[in-house]
């Protein structure tokens, strides 16, 4: 990349030319283009203020405010490394984490300062400060010393921009190292597949310590120059009130599920409406089907992950294919996706295997991590994703791509492999039936048991003795679940994600 490989002047560079316009609404206040580069420039001269090197890391967990973006991009601008932390997590996980990157500085909501200051002190961290979802804290009085011009830092293109923490739902949360280059070539790829324009008005409703609202989301808006409607999360009674003035919404699916069960979601509500996206976890075909025959729209699913950004997408330009349930779609331009076996050779179309990426928007590698970095990539370079899946299949074209579940997912009972979202679908097709996981549980001879947690749709009740019966007329008998449980819910992390390492935990 020649000239500024900074992610913000790739961002900056998409700002409209009246930047007296609103960029960012809230519904108490708005921001303009302008006060996106002030307020980040301030925030950007008190972190040079410091005196930290290049690369330092800013760790952050606090509540979504347009000020915690602004602080993100204010990382960007001075060449330090955003660390953004889950607001679910707690003192032993931020203590792992502020323990693993040590970073010089550190940002928290005011009501977690006692015990983070103690974390920081002993981790090393020499500056801690609070940010709060209304907008004030220490740093924002601390930045308004300051100036409200900032000239952006020259960024190589492999310089670390950010430092995202896996789930780590298996063993120890890896950092996954992202450059300026990574994110801007995906912001690049998605801003042109899903034909972002600056008349854009983006509901933003997701949390913003993910890739897909800090990333995916938030970058594709800045980029577009697209206006945003910043919503603390989501909340059907707002989502109601600002959808008419929007045409993009992106969403777990949750969401969606959300508005489906309100009467006031209609048709009528969606006509600005251009684009619905989901990610971060599997769409129900029910929920996909629902919203199609509300709104008559259809939901864009598309996939990615912490490592690497957004990978594949159903199509939002209708020449390119049609937006197919179940799927993930395509690889987005300049990414390659394979399909291959234990020894990393490619299957033929319709068959199950390893998912492997590569592209410019994969990441460098595991903070501090180099022998697990080493493993997660192939010899010839692809990126071994964990996820498990398949392109094309029976009325799906060939270069669609459907992911099964995750690796450690897999099922291996009496020596056959058991996909769980096989089955998962069987069940999630069944009357009464509102959403399933499928887990395997030690068994002392098989191996491994396979069991599932079922839920019922509000006021139904599940007969599990009839759910079996059901699955034994349309499934070999290796895949049929030794025991099913009726469940009222799911575990779920904060992106939507089934926890399933707790459901074998708990079963």
């Amino acid at each position: 990349m020649k000239g500024n490989a900074n992610l913000y002047a790739l961002l900056a560079g998409g700002f409209p030319a009246d930047r007296s316009q609103a960029a960012i609404v809230c519904p108490d206040k708005e921001y303009s283009w302008n006060d996106i580069d002030a307020i980040s420039a301030g925030f950007a001269n008190l972190l040079q203020s410091l005196d930290l090197p290049l690369g330092s890391r800013v760790a952050v967990q606090t509540e979504k405010s347009p000020q915690a973006l602004m602080l993100y991009l204010a990382c960007l601008r001075t060449g330090l490394v955003y660390l953004p932390l889950n607001t679910a997590y707690r003192a032993a996980e931020v203590e792992y984490f502020l323990s693993d990157a040590e970073p010089a500085v550190v940002v928290c909501d005011s009501s977690n300062l006692d015990w983070i200051q103690a974390l920081a002190d002993n981790t090393g961290a020499s500056h801690v400060y609070t940010l709060d979802e209304d907008g004030t804290g220490s740093v924002c009085s601390a930045a308004a010393a300051h100036s409200t011009t900032f000239q952006t830092v020259t960024s190589q293109s492999d310089d670390l921009a950010a430092i995202l923490y896996t789930s780590g739902t298996t063993g120890r949360s890896k950092g996954a190292m992202l450059s300026h280059a990574n994110l801007g070539a995906n912001a690049q790829a998605l801003k042109s597949y899903w034909g972002w324009r600056s008349d854009d008005v983006l509901l933003h409703m997701l949390p913003i310590f993910h890739v897909h609202g800090l990333f995916v989301a938030s970058h594709g808006a800045l980029l577009a120059g697209a206006k945003m409607i910043w919503l603390p999360r989501f909340n059907v009674d707002q989502a109601l009130a600002y959808l008419p003035q929007s045409t993009i919404m992106m969403g777990v699916p949750t969401y969606y599920v959300r508005l489906l069960a309100d009467a006031r979601f209609t048709r009528d509500l969606c006509s600005t409406m251009r684009l619905f996206i989901s990610g971060s976890a599997p769409l129900l075909m029910e929920t996909f089907d629902g919203f199609q025959a509300r709104t008559g729209m259809t939901i864009l699913e598309r996939y990615g992950m912490s490592e690497t950004n957004m990978l594949t997408s159903n199509p939002y330009d209708s020449s390119l294919g049609e937006r197919i349930g179940g799927t993930v779609g395509q690889p987005l331009p300049g990414v390659s996706v394979r399909v291959v076996d234990d020894q990393d050779q490619i299957l033929p179309v319709a068959q199950v295997g390893n998912v492997q990426v590569r592209g410019p928007n994969v990441f460098a590698g595991y903070w501090r991590m180099p022998e697990k970095t080493r493993e997660e990539f192939t010899s010839d370079g692809w990126f071994r994703t964990g996820d498990v899946g398949q392109f094309g299949g029976p009325a799906i074209p060939d270069n669609y791509l459907s992911i099964v579940g995750r690796s450690k997912d897999l099922i291996i009972s009496g020596g056959f492999n058991v996909y769980p979202k096989e089955i998962e679908l069987v069940i999630d097709a069944m009357p009464g039936v509102h959403e399933s996981a499928v887990i395997g549980v030690p068994h002392p001879d098989f191996g491994e048991a396979v069991v599932a947690v079922v839920v019922p749709k509000e006021g139904q009740e599940l007969n599990s003795d009839q759910i079996l019966a059901t699955l034994k007329t349309s499934l070999a008998n290796f895949k049929v679940p030794k025991k099913i449980h009726i469940a009222a819910e799911l575990p779920r992390n904060t992106m939507g994600k089934v926890q399933k390492n707790i459901l074998r935990q708990n079963y």
